[in-house]
């Protein structure tokens, strides 16, 4: 009795550790990651649990169920892996390239790479227009390997590459019995629904590292990554731009100017412009479900989960409202040139009037000059004959 007792105290302590084994950590690049079994070693300190602010970290332990039980059909656990790297890839320059990895080809709005790696540890990349790759199957450091052997050498690929690259992490796991779809914070591929219209429909595909059958799932999972990763290099470009005007308030509270000439204050102007474009203007935005999939339910679902479990439509929102504080401040700082070129013409009008006047004076002042001294004479003349 008392040895059953005992068991069920130690079963009772343990469990929380297996737990905090599966929980996530996030980083400040927004990547997601997730062990990939249950560490048996009780003696190994367990992961920090992360603060629950996202959809996709607080539904992590919806994920257990998957990653604490082994079947024989379910694969190992793997890596996705997106990294950003400027605002706007070229996809048309990938043909420049002088060793492009073979069987490369487009895919919808992307270049699908379907084989890309060492042999034996090959992966799977989507390559898209908004500044964006997506590895399926490959780590961090194979990515960024990907980023310096295919990416950074096709000349001008990259508009507006960025100082500091953004990156998402997800784990996935192959299981041809389950029905492909997003749990927890981890991706299933298994069955999926045909797609209901020829235009989504591939034949003659190349041999691939992943199951053929999910290959559309894959994509659009993609894409949703590659839209948050290109909203992070948003942020981070958008908070670098108000932490620039934080002083602005307090330069016109206490001189009355702004603190930055003319030509400094255009350019803000037209970098808050060029936030606004970006976010709700080209064609690669970030509200707009892409007609792709206006004929597939099923994979717009894979892309809405995705989307949804990283809140792109929230950060989105968000950013938004950090562009309309920002309109204010330009608002003011466009009333303030409007200002200073009003003032500055009026300057130069009087400055005319003034130059005029004297122009005047020297070509005219000896005629009028004669004009008055003659009619003074003159008049002298009459008033002595009167008095004669």
């Amino acid at each position: 009795m008392l040895g059953s007792l005992r068991l069920s105290l130690v079963h009772y302590h343990q469990a929380p550790i297996s737990h905090r084994s599966f929980i996530s950590v996030f980083r400040h690049t927004r990547s997601f990651t997730a062990s990939a079994h249950v560490s048996n070693d009780i003696d190994e300190p367990p992961k920090a649990k992360p603060k629950a602010t996202t959809p996709l970290r607080r539904s992590a332990s919806a994920s257990l169920s998957i990653r604490e039980t082994r079947t024989p059909t379910r694969g190992d656990i793997q890596t996705v892996f997106t990294l950003t790297t400027a605002e706007r890839y070229l996809l048309s320059r990938f043909r420049l390239h002088p060793n492009l990895p073979p069987r490369a080809q487009t895919l919808n709005e992307s270049l699908w790479i379907p084989k890309w790696g060492k042999p034996g540890k090959e992966g799977e990349v989507f390559i898209f227009s908004n500044g964006s790759f997506v590895c399926w199957g490959l780590k961090e450091e194979d990515a960024r390997l990907f980023a310096a052997e295919v990416i950074d050498l096709v000349p001008g690929v990259k508009v507006a590459p960025l100082a500091d690259a953004e990156t998402e992490e997800l784990e996935f796991v192959v299981d041809p019995i389950e029905n492909t779809r997003l749990q927890g914070d981890l991706i299933i591929l298994g069955q999926t629904v045909p797609p209901s219209s020829t235009r989504t429909s591939f034949k003659n595909l190349p041999p691939m590292v992943l199951p053929e059958e999910t290959l559309l799932a894959r994509y659009a999972y993609s894409q949703a990554l590659s839209r948050s990763t290109a909203l992070s290099a948003l942020e981070v470009s958008l908070d670098e731009y108000l932490t620039s005007m934080a002083q602005l308030p307090h330069s016109l509270m206490k001189t009355g100017k702004p603190g930055m000439g003319r030509v400094q204050l255009i350019k803000k102007l037209g970098e808050l412009m060029k936030f606004r474009q970006g976010l709700n203007l080209n064609r690669e935005n970030f509200s707009d479900v892409p007609d792709f999939y206006w004929a597939e339910p099923e994979l717009e679902r894979h892309f809405n989960s995705m989307t949804d479990a990283l809140d792109v439509k929230e950060r989105t929102a968000s950013v938004n409202d950090k562009i309309t504080y920002a309109a204010e401040a330009q608002s003011v700082l466009r009333q303030l040139l409007t200002e200073s070129s009003t003032h500055s013409m009026e300057l130069v009008i009087i400055a005319l009037i003034a130059v005029e006047v004297v122009i005047a004076i020297i070509r005219d002042g000896p005629e009028l000059w004669e004009m008055l001294v003659g009619d003074e004479d003159e008049k002298h003349q009459k008033d002595n004959l009167a008095h004669n």
